[in-house]
């Protein structure tokens, strides 16, 4: 028979996180709030970064390829 947890036992490593605390500030713009909640939120930043690393490997694939292009293809 499998053991249980006691009662006030809370999940997984850490357990739950703290609620995050809403910032109400009335002179705030709606693009400052978005860039605030969206971008720079944790528990949304790894994917952000990864978002932004696979555009700049694409980017620089591109600028790769219009740079040294000619040599890549034989003559």
């Amino acid at each position: 028979m499998a053991r249980r947890a006691p009662q006030n036992a809370t999940p997984g490593l850490f357990g739950a996180p703290p609620p995050r605390r809403a910032i109400h500030d009335p002179n705030e713009s709606a693009f400052s709030r978005f860039i605030r909640e969206e971008i720079w939120a944790p528990e949304k930043l790894p994917g952000n970064i990864g978002i932004v690393t696979g555009v700049a490997v694409f980017a620089a694939g591109v600028f790769a390829a219009r740079t040294w292009g000619d040599i890549l293809v034989p003559a």
